[in-house]
């Protein structure tokens, strides 16, 4: 097994975390959408629910999003290509 360069396990860990981050804001969503679309609501939202959307599941998708998209967007911006002699 050959030893990875630098940049081959920068580009694996951008991976996994990359599809950790995916994965984690996937199956968060699709418990939202659950939630909303087939457990019986009432017609107006307790106070506790709307607070609970508002204080702590909004601002954790946001946050979420915001490192994916990072993470994701700033996966070449530091790296200058290595002259390598042959």
């Amino acid at each position: 097994m050959r030893k990875l360069s630098n940049s081959e396990i920068k580009a694996r860990l951008i991976f996994v975390v990359g599809v950790t981050l995916s994965f984690v804001f996937g199956i968060s969503m699709l418990g939202i959408l659950y939630g909303v679309l087939f457990v019986v609501q009432p017609l107006e939202p307790s106070p506790t629910d709307s607070s609970f959307i508002d204080g702590i599941l909004a601002p954790a998708f946001m946050a979420l999003l915001g490192l994916l998209g990072g993470v994701l967007a700033s996966n070449g911006l530091k790296d200058k290509g290595e002259k390598q002699d042959d």
